[in-house]
C-alpha cells in the first residue's frame, strides 16, 4: 500500500508519501513562521487561506518526486482531521478527500497526536510496544501509556498552560520574535545557570500532571523594574528552560516507574529542543531505560507523521466515509486500538 498523506493542522502545509515496502519516498513542507510574525502568533483566517493556496502545489511537487524515485499509483489517502485549527483542517480534508475520490481509493482522517505518538516507527530503530509516550508540542503536554497503535492511556497532562504555551509566552515578555520557543532555547545557550530559579510546578506532590501557567507570572515578576540587558534576558531564558525541562523530566521518569516499563518515546515540536533530548537521555540511562525520538524535521508538525498513522489505519481496513469531516477538539483516548 502506498499513502498520500496531508498536514494542515495549524500554521504548516505539508505532504509525503509512505510505502508500506519502500518507506517514506517523498515528503515536503512550507511553514506560514513568516506570515504570522508580524501578529506575533497564528491568525487562524490567513493560516486557512495560505494552506489552499500552497497544498495543492505541494501534492503535485511530492507525487512528481516519488514518481521519480519510485513509480507505483497511490492506494490510500490520510489526512489530519483534528485536532487543530478548524478552517486550517478543512483545506486539508476537502483536499484529500477529493483526491481520494477521483482516484477511487480510501481515504481516511487521522488524529494529530497519534501522529506525533507514531513519529519515532519513521527511524531505523523504532521504540518497542509497550511504551511510555511524552508527548510535548505547542498545546499539549501530555504522557500516556502506549500499548499498541491506538491503544491510548493518558496518565497526566496539564491542567493549564502546556510546555511549548510556556516556552512562547515567556518568550514574548523578552521581546523574543514569533516563534517564541526555539528563540527562547537558543537564547538560553548563553544564560548562566542559576542566576534565576523558577518554580518546578507540582514536583513537591505525587501524580503525572503538569502545570506550567505561573512561570509565566513568576518570570514577570523577575523583569518588572529592571534593565533587560542582553545577559538578563539569556539568564532569564536559561532559567526558563531549566525550569520546565526539570519538570518534564521528572514527570517522565515517574511514569516509567508507575508503569515499569523501560521505554519512552519524547515527540512533539518542543521534544526537538537538544536541552531536554541530552538531559532526558542521560537521565533515562541511569534508571535503566531508552529514549526513543523522531528525528528533528519530524518532531514538529509534518506529514509524514501522518502518513504512519494513516498507512496503519487503511491497512487494517478502516475508511472515512465521503463525507469531508474534521474536529477542532478530538479525545485521543476515544481512538480504537487498531486491528492485527
Amino acid at each position: 500500500m502506498r499513502v498520500l498523506a496531508i498536514e494542515s493542522s495549524c500554521d504548516e502545509s505539508a505532504v509525503a508519501v509512505l510505502d508500506e515496502r519502500a518507506g517514506l519516498i517523498a515528503h515536503e513542507l512550507f511553514s506560514q513562521v513568516e506570515l504570522h510574525r508580524l501578529y506575533g502568533g497564528v491568525v487562524p483566517e490567513l493560516a486557512s487561506r495560505d494552506h489552499v493556496r500552497k497544498l495543492l502545489p505541494l501534492v503535485r511537487g511530492v507525487l512528481a518526486r516519488a514518481a521519480a524515485v519510485a513509480p507505483g499509483a497511490v492506494t490510500g489517502v490520510a489526512y489530519t482531521a483534528g485536532p487543530g485549527l478548524i478552517g486550517a483542517l478543512l483545506t486539508g480534508a476537502a483536499l484529500a478527500r477529493s483526491l481520494a475520490y477521483a482516484w477511487g481509493v480510501p481515504a481516511i482522517g487521522v488524529h494529530h497526536l497519534e501522529g506525533h505518538l507514531l513519529a519515532p516507527l519513521l527511524e531505523a530503530e523504532p521504540p518497542p510496544f509497550p511504551h511510555v509516550a511524552l508527548l510535548v508540542s505547542g498545546g499539549h503536554t501530555l504522557l500516556i501509556e502506549v500499548s499498541g497503535i491506538g491503544g491510548y492511556r493518558v496518565l497526566g497532562a496539564s491542567r493549564d498552560d502546556a510546555a511549548g504555551e510556556a516556552f512562547d509566552k515567556t518568550a514574548k515578555l523578552l521581546g523574543l520574535p514569533y516563534p517564541g520557543g526555539p528563540q527562547l532555547a537558543e537564547l538560553a545557550g548563553a544564560g548562566r545557570p542559576g542566576a534565576f530559579s523558577f518554580p518546578r510546578p507540582m514536583l513537591d506532590r505525587p501524580g503525572l500532571e503538569f502545570s506550567f501557567s505561573g512561570l509565566k507570572t513568576a518570570v514577570l515578576h523577575a523583569v518588572q523594574a529592571r534593565q533587560l540587558s542582553a545577559q538578563l534576558r539569556a539568564d532569564v531564558a536559561r532559567g526558563v528552560e531549566d525550569a520546565i525541562v526539570d519538570t518534564l523530566i521528572t514527570k517522565s521518569l515517574r511514569a516509567l516507574e508507575a508503569t515499569g516499563l523501560d521505554a519512552l518515546v519524547v515527540s512533539g515540536g518542543v521534544s526537538a529542543n537538544r536541552t531536554l533530548r541530552a538531559r532526558l537521555t542521560e537521565a533515562a540511562r541511569v534508571l535503566g531505560a531508552r529514549v526513543y525520538y523522531p528525528r528533528i524535521e519530524f518532531s514538529t508538525d509534518n506529514a509524514a507523521m501522518i502518513a504512519v498513522a494513516g498507512l496503519a489505519r487503511l491497512k487494517a481496513g478502516e475508511h472515512d466515509t465521503l463525507a469531508i469531516e474534521a474536529r477542532a477538539q478530538w479525545p485521543l483516548d476515544s481512538l480504537a486500538p487498531v486491528a492485527h
